[in-house]
């Protein structure tokens, strides 16, 4: 009987191959060629899953023959630690975005799906390096779009300032609009032009109005609650992720951490599959 590891691994791989291109390369090449995109990948995404620095999990990896021979690999043939954390820099954001969506696709989505922020921390920096790289704020502001039956991540989008939820919820809401049917949000949301596009694209709106008016207490009593309230399964969505991958962001740089926030979104996919 094979392991939750094995079977996470086999999901892992396979996603990896399809989110790098059509046609894989060979996991590693004598020479200039060096290790496939997937391969590093995959060696990513099994860091979040067994929660291992770099260097620990490459020496566990040296000891798991079976999960290492589903990346082609021999024990000889891993990648050294620092070989691994340059690679993940230099694979562009959209690698680890298809990732995300394959992910998600995994799952057959629910009626509703809510959207919600929340922030995670910043690894803290020394005094020295702070002030070399300018590196003063602490948090890194992340929004998820969420499905309520599945409680899988659809998409997320991850910024160093403060921008508005509409702004972020219209970005993020526009480029997934073949996967959404009804979206809940709370009043941080509250925008008539987002809810008049989700509207033309045949999604139906469930974003509480800011009650500034009669007429928005009105609309806000016309909102179906059961429905709202399930955007509570996103805030339970980001205690998961904490709990379970850690609150805290291991990169250095803001698009390091970017990726780190979309590769714990896919992992916990994956994971949740399994």
């Amino acid at each position: 009987m094979s392991s939750r590891l094995s079977h996470f691994t086999d999901r892992l791989v396979t996603l990896a191959k399809r989110a790098v291109s059509d046609e894989p390369s060979p996991a590693v090449k004598k020479g200039d060629g060096g290790y496939a995109d997937w391969v590093i990948v995959a060696i990513h995404g099994l860091r979040e899953y067994l929660d291992l620095p770099y260097r620990r999990l490459l020496d566990v990896l040296h000891e798991m023959q079976g999960i290492i021979k589903k990346m082609d690999l021999k024990p000889s043939e891993l990648p050294d630690f620092t070989t691994v954390c340059a690679r993940k820099q230099q694979l562009k954001m959209s690698v680890w975005r298809v990732l995300l969506r394959l992910s998600a696709d995994l799952h057959d989505t629910g009626e509703v799906q809510a959207i919600d922020a929340t922030g995670f921390d910043r690894h803290s920096a020394s005094h020295h390096y702070a002030n070399r790289t300018d590196y003063t704020i602490k948090s890194v502001k992340t929004t998820a779009l969420v499905d309520c039956e599945t409680s899988i991540v659809l998409d997320i989008h991850c910024s160093t300032r403060q921008p508005h939820d509409t702004h972020v919820g219209r970005q993020v809401l526009t480029r997934n609009l073949s996967h959404l049917q009804t979206v809940t949000a709370d009043k941080g949301y509250d925008w008539d032009d987002l809810r008049q596009e989700l509207r033309e694209a045949d999604i139906r709106p469930v974003i509480k109005h800011r009650e500034f008016s009669p007429l928005d207490v009105a609309h806000n009593a016309r909102h179906d609650d059961d429905i709202y309230h399930q955007r509570s399964v996103v805030e339970s969505v980001f205690f998961a992720l904490k709990q379970r991958y850690g609150d805290t962001l291991r990169a250095r740089t803001w698009f390091g951490e970017f990726r780190e926030l979309v590769l714990k979104a896919a992992v916990r996919n994956v994971e949740v599959a399994i």
